[in-house]
């Protein structure tokens, strides 16, 4: 059970699988370091990107920032009520929200959902189901597509991150399998360097200047023999095409 008092550290072979959770980016608002340190390490171990907020003034600040997927928001915070920021925050934008906190109480949860949040798990809880109620919302947001998607002729299998060629399977790599689900969702589409950062680092990984050009050079070596093929647009950026 993950508490507020409780942290292991944890490396990759203790989530060695996604269990259909595919790729996405999580913004954790929780004070308490302990957990928020638990949290962090267990969606990092599954190849998932995540950015931590301390208090509402930081948690605003990456909002402002980034695009994410998912919010995981603690309600007593150093600097606020996680309702308020809750309840302000759902008439401005649609990512789904997980409110996590001790109160258990049915009033607690009921007066939470009527301010917007998608669920609501109490602490302490176990990570198999936050897992599982992300899962859940996810679907609901239609954000947990078909498992293979199919581009010019390369078969991707996020779910198992994996990259077919004409029979032949590539694996590939966390940082990989991530920046090509953001070229496929908007194949055609140029993404500058700095938005393909936003999705592919958190804001407090170091990043070196050339990490874009690392990554897309290793992953036009897994798409050789395709007829996809990613395009430096000089001086803009990168693109999907076939």
């Amino acid at each position: 059970m993950i508490s507020d008092q409780t942290y292991t550290k944890l490396t990759r072979r203790d989530f060695p699988e996604k269990k259909g959770l595919k790729t996405v980016r999580f913004l954790l608002i929780e004070d308490n370091q302990n957990l928020a340190q638990t949290v962090l390490a267990q969606i990092s171990s599954e190849g998932h990107g995540v950015d931590h907020a301390a208090n509402l003034a930081e948690a605003e600040a990456c909002l402002a920032a980034a695009q994410y997927d998912l919010i995981l928001l603690d309600i007593t915070l150093p600097d606020g009520d996680g309702r308020s920021f809750l309840k302000r925050r759902r008439a401005q934008l649609a990512t789904p929200i997980i409110v996590m906190t001790a109160r258990s109480e049915v009033s607690d949860r009921v007066g939470t959902l009527d301010l917007g949040a998608d669920d609501y798990i109490t602490k302490p809880f176990d990570f198999e189901e936050l897992k599982a109620r992300c899962r859940a919302v996810l679907r609901r947001q239609g954000r947990n597509p078909a498992p293979v998607l199919h581009f010019a002729d390369l078969a991707f299998n996020p779910m198992e991150a994996t990259v077919t060629i004409a029979g032949d399977v590539r694996t590939l790599r966390n940082r990989e399998l991530r920046l090509l689900e953001v070229l496929l969702a908007g194949a055609g589409r140029i993404f500058s360097k700095d938005q393909l950062c936003d999705r592919l680092f958190s804001f407090d990984e170091a990043v070196s200047d050339n990490a874009i050009e690392v990554y897309v050079a290793r992953l036009r070596r897994k798409l050789e023999g395709s007829r996809a093929r990613i395009e430096t647009v000089r001086g803009i950026g990168y693109r999907l095409i076939a």
